[in-house]
């Protein structure tokens, strides 16, 4: 299955064989104060700089009904965020990691997107299509 939106991934997660627990990593872009005056136009231009990480959360497949719901319950932290990184913990049978159990996972994540390490998420704009980084 290609996994081209967010809702795809929650289609490919429900149809796995154990159960699911996604662990969900949003950030913001900010522009480094050493910013060149091209990456300063870039950036307002809605391009560039560099991605932090703002809140994380972990759900089981089955609680989200689409990347809607997601989104609406991420504009309740009042944090404004342009991508989520996405991975998947696997379960066994129809139990789910536990979200305690999902908490190193999301550290990981944290820290692999503080170091641009991103080959082991796929992140969605805020629309929930996927974004192709380099």
């Amino acid at each position: 299955m290609t996994i081209a939106t967010f809702d795809d991934l929650l289609l490919a997660a429900r149809a796995q064989p154990s159960a699911q627990r996604l662990l969900l990593v949003f950030a913001t872009a900010h522009l480094p104060d050493d910013a060149t005056a091209q990456q300063r136009i870039d950036f307002e231009a809605g391009n560039g700089g560099a991605l932090v990480p703002a809140m994380c959360v972990d759900k089981v497949a089955d609680e989200l009904s689409s990347f809607a719901s997601i989104a609406l319950e991420a504009t309740q932290f009042h944090m404004p965020w342009c991508m989520v990184f996405a991975s998947t913990l696997s379960g066994v049978g129809d139990q789910a990691p536990s979200s305690q159990s999902a908490q190193s996972g999301l550290e990981r994540m944290v820290e692999s997107i503080k170091l641009g390490a991103l080959a082991d998420m796929i992140a969605f704009d805020t629309s929930g299509n996927v974004v192709l980084l380099d």
